[in-house]
């Protein structure tokens, strides 16, 4: 098997670990490039292009695959299960904070993801999308590698083109890797700023693949600025955007409290409902700002 890592002119110790670990590993052809545009899509571009093999199975930071991570995905790529296939998330915590411990609760829970198999779980199936993924070096010759132009969502644009050309993308929880989610609030905050941007970007050249779960934030947003705004004219709106936060709120908290008591850790009745909170805002505001912001230049 060979690796090859896109490296975006590191200036940590990223590069003496990659040496120390192609030392104490000599039988494993490990190759080493560089990403000069130091962005995801540019790097797994550059990487597929160095790859020899038959099969691309891609990995990214903040995640551990599992011992059969590379077997499971190939089984299911040779039982002809979908073009591009992929697996569970298995979502950690990313130290011991309650910060840390409720966005890790936060990023699995349906109420903050929705149906997002990769996150909640559920039977092998066709899906929209799944983590990394893994799938034939022939496929790149039919549609394209990755999307340039996107700092995130690219690999969503990914599997939407494989879709688009009649493939389709297998969800087997067998395939299982442990990722890390955001430490605190701020930094959860700034990721869903970037999915929900790059999401707006990327829809317009796939219209068609928006979900429910990606629709739900944006709309709750237009909705209270609806209420405030339309409330200055006409304040029985006021009251309409009242029950709606009162609503939303009882939901969170409820959310909170079941996963308070069923983790035993009553800090989390506060940290769900910031932490989900964060996400809806988050992804939605800047879902709506990349929307309006070409018309602002």
């Amino acid at each position: 098997m060979e690796v090859v890592i896109a490296d975006g002119l590191s200036s940590d110790l990223t590069i003496n670990k990659i040496n120390e670990f192609t030392i104490k590993h000599p039988d494993l052809e490990i190759r080493l490039i560089e990403n000069p545009d130091r962005n995801i899509p540019s790097g797994l571009n550059r990487a597929m292009a160095e790859a020899q093999g038959q099969y691309f199975i891609r990995l990214d930071g903040h995640s551990v695959p599992d011992k059969n991570y590379v077997s499971k995905c190939v089984e299911n790529l040779e039982l002809g299960k979908g073009d591009s296939v992929g697996g569970i998330w298995i979502i950690s915590p990313r130290g011991s904070s309650w910060q840390a411990k409720s966005i890790a609760l936060a990023a699995a829970h349906p109420l903050g993801v929705g149906d997002a198999k990769y996150r909640i779980g559920g039977k092998a199936q066709e899906v929209d999308t799944v983590p990394f993924g893994a799938f034939q070096k022939k496929l790149i010759s039919k549609i394209g590698g990755f999307d340039e132009t996107l700092l995130a969502n690219e690999d969503y644009e990914f599997n939407a083109r494989i879709r688009r050309s009649g493939g389709k993308i297998w969800f087997d929880p067998e395939i299982r890797s442990r990722y890390y989610a955001s430490s605190s609030f701020s930094t959860l905050s700034r990721q869903y700023a970037r999915y929900g941007f790059w999401k707006a970007r990327m829809l317009r050249v796939h219209p068609g693949t928006i979900r429910w779960r990606q629709f739900l934030p944006p709309v709750f947003i237009i909705s209270l600025l609806f209420f405030i705004i339309g409330g200055l004219f006409w304040p029985i709106l006021w009251s309409f955007l009242v029950i709606e936060l009162n609503a939303y709120l009882l939901i969170l908290i409820l959310t909170g409290v079941f996963l308070a008591v069923k983790k035993k850790d009553l800090i989390l009745i506060l940290g769900i409902p910031i932490a989900i909170a964060t996400m809806h805002l988050s992804w939605g505001s800047a879902f709506i700002w990349s929307l309006i912001k070409p018309s602002l230049k």
